[in-house]
């Protein structure tokens, strides 16, 4: 008997303001998304995301950026240290959620993820089951993809291996770096986010199992400072890759007179003349470039420890 009325009862869901979402997300990128959703009419219960962290030169305690957002549209919000506290499941449990949704957010307990009748989604930022893991956007640019993109799928153990929802791809163009794709998926992953929650209410969208595909699966890890260390020994073009792909953050770098150079921007250059293997090379007025082993990489904008962010051109004035 309650499972008929159950099932009658969410046929009748039509919009977004018929359905109850707890969000959890931290960052910019899970504003977007957030903020979509609110445009869109949804009704958020509340949103969960990290508790305030020190920050700056005083340490004084930093909202997340969702907590701020929350904070203006008078949404509650819950900061849990331990996803799996007690105290913190019976919180959420109060809400009745129908749904939740997860963007840019830590890997939930089942007690959380489980939890709503209809589930949990989680947008991220690749095109699965291509580049599961932390860092998809990083490791998209460094590999010299084409293409990308965001997915809508519902949570279960492993991660990001549920059943896909929606797709949306975007073009990785040659002046593309992380940040550039972090901002184009970001809006992408928004409004995939909304027309998913409306098929979902309505019914429209079948969930499908990730692929099992002959293509060697690309995994997305997260990023630490050994992976942003140039090797010079490499061909240009992967060098070059790689310093999109790490800028603006984390950021790729070498070193110039034993002190640490960050590359924000660059260009390759291939040759067939040998080019010294570790060497550097500048006219002092307009570039400053380093051999790979099979041609050279312009730097265009870089910063050495302890200066700030500069052009190549900036930088040449003042260093010799």
């Amino acid at each position: 008997m309650f499972s008929a009325y159950k099932n009658y009862f969410w046929r009748q869901m039509k919009t977004l303001k018929d359905l109850k979402i707890i969000f959890l997300g931290t960052p910019d990128f899970a504003v977007a998304s957030l903020d979509a959703l609110v445009q869109a009419g949804a009704h958020i219960a509340a949103v969960v995301t990290a508790p305030d962290k020190p920050s700056g030169r005083g340490l004084q305690l930093q909202a997340s950026a969702v907590k701020r957002y929350a904070l203006e549209k008078n949404i509650p919000v819950l900061q849990p240290e331990k996803l799996k506290n007690p105290s913190f499941i019976e919180a959420l449990k109060l809400y009745k959620a129908d749904l939740q949704v997860v963007v840019a957010f830590r890997m939930l307990p089942e007690a959380v993820w489980n939890m709503p009748p209809m589930g949990t989604i989680n947008v991220h930022a690749s095109l699965l089951p291509q580049y599961r893991g932390a860092a998809p956007i990083n490791w998209a640019v460094i590999n010299g993809e084409k293409e990308t993109g965001v997915t809508t799928f519902k949570l279960k153990h492993e991660i990001d291996t549920g059943d896909i929802l929606q797709q949306e791809k975007i073009e990785i163009l040659p002046d593309d770096n992380a940040g550039t794709i972090h901002d184009k998926l970001m809006m992408e992953g928004a409004q995939l986010l909304v027309k998913t929650i409306e098929g979902l209410a309505n019914e429209m969208i079948v969930e499908k199992p990730q692929p099992i595909t002959d293509a060697e699966l690309k995994h997305a890890p997260k990023i630490f400072k050994e992976d942003c260390k140039i090797n010079w020994l490499k061909d240009a073009e992967s060098i070059h890759n790689l310093i999109r792909g790490l800028s603006p953050y984390p950021t790729a770098y070498t070193f110039l007179k034993d002190k640490q150079l960050k590359i924000f921007k660059s260009r390759y250059e291939l040759t067939t003349t040998n080019v010294p293997v570790s060497g550097m090379d500048s006219d002092q007025k307009s570039y400053l470039r380093f051999a790979a082993n099979n041609g050279w990489i312009y730097v265009e904008e870089l910063q050495l420890e302890g200066k700030k962010r500069m052009s190549v051109g900036e930088f040449l004035k003042g260093f010799r």
